[in-house]
């Protein structure tokens, strides 16, 4: 027996997605350590913002591909990704984190003075 005619199914498929301002995919490429770390300090900052974020743990003595690509010049970590796009160097990261998610609290001094000491 065959059909003389095909129906044709329409599936809507939603994902919600939870935000905080601008909050997408946070990546954190670090080094685990129990002792306070450039890699620590990126973890506390993300955390007092209330940012939820992927730790990929890295091999310091064998660095992955990504983190060569994402940190080609000093080819260290702290890197954190955001929207596919790379930061380096835990003060800067910090900078950005603190300008991009504005809810409080504040991470540094608005005085640039006071940020630099």
């Amino acid at each position: 027996m065959g059909y003389a005619h095909s129906e044709c199914v329409s599936i809507e498929v939603t994902f919600t997605v939870r935000t905080l301002g601008d909050l997408s995919v946070v990546k954190l490429y670090g080094v685990w350590s129990g002792s306070p770390t450039p890699t620590k300090r990126v973890e506390i900052a993300l955390k007092l913002k209330g940012i939820p974020y992927e730790f990929i743990l890295v091999d310091l003595r064998n660095k992955s591909e990504l983190l060569l690509q994402y940190n080609p010049v000093h080819r260290k970590v702290p890197v954190i990704i955001h929207n596919g796009k790379p930061i380096a160097e835990s003060l800067i990261i910090l900078e950005y984190i603190d300008e991009h998610w504005k809810n409080a609290p504040k991470l540094l001094p608005d005085d640039p003075y006071e940020r630099a000491n």
